[in-house]
């Protein structure tokens, strides 16, 4: 079962690998705690449709957030190489955090039994905003991989913030 508004956020420690800097870095949500608010993107699979147009969509609208001081994380259970060649390919600017040996994905209730072609335990595709003290102030877990999550929901819940 999904975290919901209210709960605490899981801290967490993962690692991202983008093209933006040559070694895999340790990002941390405690490093975020009383800085910024941070928007969690659970998504099932890079390369794959869905995935590929929700982050394209957050990087090129990634201003909007960064202007009201919040932080973006996209959170798949694919490698850091993968993660690394997705954001080349398609010039992705949000950090993509790898959740390879799934610690995150059952602590906030997204791990997803299956997902396509076989595939099991990936993350559902779900969106927390988590504010500056750590609370969950909006969740939303979709019960279909292909569907995106209400992001003009979202963006009313940050200006309610700030």
């Amino acid at each position: 079962m999904a975290l919901k508004v209210g709960d605490k956020a899981p801290d967490f420690t993962l690692k991202s690998l983008n093209p933006h800097a040559p070694d895999p870095q340790d990002v941390s949500l405690a490093s975020y705690k009383d800085q910024k608010n941070v928007l969690v993107l659970f998504f099932p699979q890079a390369f794959s449709g869905a995935c590929t147009k929700e982050m394209c969509d957050m990087s090129e609208g990634l201003e909007f957030y960064n202007d009201l001081n919040v932080q973006v994380l996209g959170i798949s259970v694919d490698g850091t190489f993968v993660q690394k060649g997705f954001a080349e390919k398609y010039n992705i600017k949000v950090p993509l955090l790898s959740d390879y040996n799934r610690e995150v994905t059952p602590k906030f209730g997204v791990l997803r039994p299956e997902f396509a072609h076989g595939m099991k335990h990936t993350a559902e595709r779900a969106a927390f905003l988590i504010d500056k003290t750590g609370t969950i102030q909006y969740v939303e877990v979709m019960a279909v991989p292909g569907d995106l999550p209400n992001f003009n929901a979202i963006r009313e819940k940050i200006q309610s913030l700030n």
